[in-house]
């Protein structure tokens, strides 16, 4: 995988772990990082991260292109990735085993390092379109996102189970190829779910005159009855071009997670890594702002990782009994 010269010089910046003292027991010679579609959030954020593991803890680390949270919690469970970012909504499905990927089989070897951010529910039509509310969707065409991501996950699950979307025809495809769709007239919406600010949303608005849909109170009320660990979250005015007020929706936080074997001081080290240097992390994918220590209780289903406890314990974050 190839980084700009700019990531590669950021890199240079992060305060570097002593990588040769650490006990690395067990540590593998490199780490797939199970991420999202291209025009996501997460393929960003991963390959920037992947970097930063490269430079500072001398292990190659890759992001792997994934259908998102669904496939990469199974991708972990499985051992076949070592990290992987995931919604707490499929997290938490899984760990039950209600996995549609693996319907049955509790998800019990996967555990949390540390959080990333919220991950808003977004929609968009093209400005010529007669779409102005999520009603109006109502048999139309809508491009979710890839299938197994959290945006067809639970956009899907939406339109199936509200009253009144009739005839709604489901369309998977990654994001930037769901953002050609909308623009090329083969589906009418484009319904997501990413970090902010996403980039398939910000080109497509700037290419063409788009029209972001917010959710009314109707919409919003019956999404957290359908999925209760959405909360209420506001798209604030201008993320986009063509997006001059707030939106209001509907959002989900996301964490990174690895299988329970990863050595603890790998753990430790990566854990580490992301939350000492959230400059860094920032320049991955904005949505990093919100990578920070004092959001780590906003998981209260998945396990942490030992390594990630010690992490958090030793700089003032108490981890409940029940989470480790």
């Amino acid at each position: 995988m190839k980084f700009s010269t700019f990531a590669a010089m950021a890199v240079a910046t992060v305060a570097a772990l002593p990588a040769t003292a650490q006990d690395r027991e067990g540590w593998p010679d490199s780490i797939t990082i199970g991420t999202g579609s291209q025009g996501g959030t997460y393929f960003g954020y991963g390959s920037g991260f992947g970097a930063m593991i490269s430079e500072n803890l001398d292990i190659n680390a890759g992001a792997e292109i994934t259908g998102g949270p669904v496939q990469n919690v199974t991708l972990v469970e499985t051992g076949e990735h070592q990290l992987g970012f995931v919604t707490l909504g499929p997290a938490d499905e899984a760990r039950k085993g209600e996995s549609p990927l693996m319907p049955g089989v509790p998800h019990e070897n996967v555990r949390a390092l540390f959080p990333m951010y919220q991950t808003p529910l977004q929609a968009a039509v093209l400005a010529s379109t007669d779409i102005a509310s999520f009603q109006d969707m109502a048999g139309k065409r809508v491009g979710v996102g890839p299938a197994g991501g959290t945006s067809a996950t639970y956009w899907t699950r939406f339109f199936e189970n509200a009253d009144g979307y009739d005839g709604v025809v489901i369309s998977n495809a990654g994001g930037s190829d769901t953002a050609g769709q909308l623009k090329d007239g083969l589906i009418d919406a484009f319904v997501y779910a990413a970090g902010l600010p996403t980039g398939a949303y910000a080109q497509l608005a700037v290419e063409n005159d788009v029209r972001f849909i917010s959710m009314d109170e109707e919409t919003l009320a019956k999404m957290m009855e359908i999925v209760p660990a959405m909360a209420p979250f506001t798209i604030p005015a201008n993320t986009y071009e063509d997006q001059p007020e707030d939106l209001q929706t509907v959002s989900l936080w996301n964490f990174a997670i690895a299988h329970q074997d990863m050595p603890e001081s790998l753990a430790y080290a990566i854990t580490a890594l992301a939350m000492e240097n959230n400059d860094r992390m920032v320049t991955n994918h904005a949505a990093a702002k919100e990578t920070l220590a004092e959001n780590v209780l906003k998981n209260q289903v998945i396990p942490f990782h030992p390594g990630a406890v010690k992490w958090f314990e030793e700089n003032g974050y108490e981890i409940p009994d029940n989470l480790k």
